[in-house]
């Protein structure tokens, strides 16, 4: 874990430096450009492992927040993955460059997305169980306004990160719990 997160894959600043024994013993014919490309796309099928890894079926879809970063400044908005599988999350638009995903310190699966007109901060979540249709449409509402909180996102979604960590074997800060909840263990 890097300080404030957890890496699952990125192709972002990749350096042939931490590559090229591997490189230069599997692939001595290459040429260093060509064995810089290899690593390029041995790193892209290292990406299909981690969504083989990640393929956890959820029971309600995935909402993705999305901070854009686009040639007339900064958006919100969302998307939601239908699907409600966490290996629909490791896919990005076409005109993106770099991605990386991670799990933040609060235990948000997010990506940086790297494109030409500058970079999108995703962070997906899934709906609660008990979340109503109209706590979802509101939510939305104020994301597609750009007015949402963490505490409208926290009260009608919950992190993937938990989910996550059972897989790769990490450990995430524990969600407060809710006062009623505690009261009610204290009893």
């Amino acid at each position: 874990m890097t300080e404030n997160k957890h890496l699952i894959w990125s192709n972002y600043d990749l350096d042939y430096e931490d590559w090229r024994d591997f490189l230069e013993e599997e692939y001595p014919d290459l040429s260093e450009n060509e064995r810089v490309a290899r690593m390029y796309e041995l790193n892209n099928d290292y990406l299909d492992d981690e969504r083989a890894n990640l393929d956890i079926q959820l029971s309600h879809p995935i909402l993705v927040i999305g901070d854009l970063g686009l040639w007339h400044g900064r958006r919100m908005g969302y998307k939601e993955i239908n699907s409600g599988n966490i290996r629909d999350c490791l896919y990005t638009e076409r005109d993106i460059d770099y991605a990386t995903w991670y799990v933040d310190r609060l235990g948000d699966l997010r990506c940086d997305a790297i494109h030409h007109d500058g970079t999108n901060h995703y962070t997906y979540r899934v709906y609660k169980d008990a979340a109503t249709e109209t706590q979802k449409e509101l939510l939305k509402e104020k994301l597609y306004r750009g007015i949402a909180t963490r505490g409208d996102i926290t009260r009608v979604t919950r992190r993937l990160g938990d989910e996550i960590a059972r897989v790769y074997g990490w450990t995430l800060p524990r969600l407060r719990q809710p006062v009623a909840q505690m009261r009610s263990e204290v009893r």
